[in-house]
């Protein structure tokens, strides 16, 4: 499994429970609602608050995962899909040199 399908594992797992969270603050708020604790304005608005600290928290923790996985990652020294290219690129160059080179001795 590479890293990539890890990254989108872990965020599915975060939207998963990002939604469980959602339903149930929703929840709560009604009960308040009906309780009478607080009106369906001041109800709508705690949700909104709440649903935008899990936003800005879900979006720190993804960026934070993403780089604890690149670095662990490095230290396992799995390349980048960057490096890979370039050595492609790279081996790429020499296979046409030495074939360049092959021509111009049978010439």
């Amino acid at each position: 499994m590479d890293s990539s399908d890890w990254m989108k594992q872990l965020l599915l797992v975060g939207i998963g429970t990002t939604s469980l969270v959602a339903e149930k603050i929703k929840e709560v708020s009604d009960q308040w609602v009906k309780d009478g604790r607080i009106d369906s304005k001041e109800a709508q608005r705690f949700v909104e608050d709440v649903m935008q600290q899990i936003k800005v928290g879900q979006g720190n923790f993804e960026s934070t995962m993403e780089r604890q996985l690149q670095n662990m990652l490095q230290d396992l020294g799995v390349s980048r899909q960057s490096e890979m290219d370039e050595l492609r690129g790279r081996i790429d160059r020499l296979e046409r040199q030495i074939r360049d080179l092959e021509n111009k001795m049978w010439r």
